[in-house]
């Protein structure tokens, strides 16, 4: 069954009056359908997709796997990804989705329980506070943020709507980051003082394409949403939208942002007070417009620390040549998740005992000015699942992927690439969240929003 809206409804929705709860678009209010149902152990939670291009199908597929979850919708603007996304998940046409193309009038549909946004990085922010906002719970992948001001407003509505919002960041689900984090919160290394994260990946050039006519089913203007309205193209459509900083934010946004989380938890800070980016589009003449290596370190306050009692995180992207920096050795670890002959993704601590090194499914320390293998850890888990279990619970401090801690992972990579973009320095005031004597800095930290797909001061 495919629903769409027809241009009186369309219409009639728009200037509907606001009540609380109700979205803002040019200036009128939108006015979603309550979903104040509590699920209990037993209930079925019914779960809809938006975004089935790429992650979006393992959301799918892992959402299918849990019991008693149902996909009941899915959406995309692209209506051609309908048709094999059916097939593939539901080949027996048994209870298929319900499918749409306006993620508006899925919002409106009351047997919904939960949404993932699994759109590109410009759409998130949005598409979840409006989710909040029609009292859907909502997982949304990473980064949760196109910039800094959607990271603090997607907090805002997550705490005035009370719905599970849970983040990407589903490292925090596996038992091998929590018991790193508590290894290090407690002392195991002693003074943490310097994190890095590495984001080591293998990726060529998307070389060029040319301007064209949208292709058959693709609603262009729902997919540039609030981005500024451009011709399409291939090479800013599907997968490679990552590398145009109207709709991505580069590689430190899209695989590092994973790391960039791991290294903030297990330094146990939030937001910096200066950062310094620089990097480059190397090798490749072609459209990305993000760089494909890019250096960035950050400086926290460290009261409790010795010397001039600060910490650092250093983090590192680079796309072509790796080097074995996360050796967790003795044993390599060229066979583990996210490290190959082309990849190297993960995570270094440095403090006064030793130093630990992290990947996804397992950390080790090397203590002493010997190095000697000391504690270790390991695990995965089910982010899927924990959302599900949150959702049950009734109580949304059980999502493993708190919102907030997605925020401050996010404003690091924005500032970040605000710094390299700029070519400068960013002197930045945690408490006030605003860079220092900055305004052209400052503007970056929001975007100007195409109506009507305006994230809202008010929530």
């Amino acid at each position: 069954m495919k629903t769409t809206p027809s241009v009186l409804t369309d219409r009639r929705t728009f200037l509907k009056t606001t009540t609380a709860g109700a979205l803002t678009l040019a200036g009128a209010p939108l006015v979603f359908g309550r979903n104040d149902r509590v699920k209990g152990a037993n209930d079925r939670v019914r779960v809809a997709v938006i975004g089935i291009h790429g992650m979006g199908q393992n959301h799918i597929r892992e959402y299918q796997a849990l019991p008693n979850v149902e996909v009941a919708a899915i959406c995309d603007v692209d209506e051609n990804q309908f048709a094999p996304v059916i097939k593939k998940f539901w080949p027996t046409g048994d209870r298929p989705p319900k499918t749409y193309y306006d993620l508006r009038r899925l919002f409106e549909d009351p047997t919904i329980d939960a949404v993932s946004v699994v759109t590109p990085n410009h759409w998130h922010t949005l598409a979840a506070i409006w989710a909040c906002q029609a009292r859907k719970h909502v997982s949304v992948e990473k980064p949760c943020c196109h910039n800094f001001f959607e990271g603090r407003k997607l907090v805002e509505a997550a705490e005035k709507y009370r719905v599970v919002v849970q983040d990407g960041a589903e490292q925090r689900s596996n038992p091998c980051s929590q018991s790193m984090a508590k290894f290090l919160k407690e002392g195991g290394l002693g003074e943490v003082y310097l994190a890095k994260g590495l984001c080591y990946k293998r990726r060529n050039t998307i070389k060029h394409t040319a301007d064209a006519p949208v292709p058959p089913g693709v609603h262009y203007d729902l997919w540039l949403g609030p981005a500024p309205e451009r011709p399409f193209s291939e090479n800013r459509f599907h997968y490679n939208w990552h590398w145009n900083w109207d709709y991505g934010c580069g590689d430190m946004g899209n695989q590092g942002v994973h790391e960039m989380d791991i290294a903030r938890w297990g330094l146990g800070v939030t937001l910096p007070t200066r950062v310094t980016a620089m990097g480059a589009h190397v090798m490749f003449a072609d459209d990305q417009e993000t760089p494909n290596v890019l250096m960035a370190v950050f400086e926290f306050p460290n009261p409790d620390g010795g010397g001039d009692r600060k910490k650092l995180l250093q983090f590192e992207v680079r796309h072509w040549l790796v080097n074995r920096e996360l050796d967790l050795a003795p044993e390599k670890t060229g066979n583990a998740y996210m490290t190959s002959d082309a990849n190297v993704v993960g995570n270094l601590f440095y403090g006064s005992k030793g130093y630990l090194a992290k990947n996804v499914t397992q950390w080790r320390t090397f203590m002493g000015d010997k190095l000697e293998p000391g504690p270790s850890g390991g695990g995965l888990a089910n982010h899927y699942q924990n959302f599900i279990d949150a959702i049950r619970s009734g109580d949304p401090s059980r999502s493993h992927g708190d919102i907030r801690e997605g925020f401050y992972t996010c404003a690091l990579v924005h500032l970040a690439n605000i710094s390299y973009r700029l070519g400068r320095s960013l002197d930045f005031d945690p408490v006030q969240m605003r860079c220092k004597n900055d305004a052209e800095a400052n503007a970056m930290l929001t975007r100007n929003y195409r109506a009507p797909y305006i994230v809202p001061e008010k929530v």
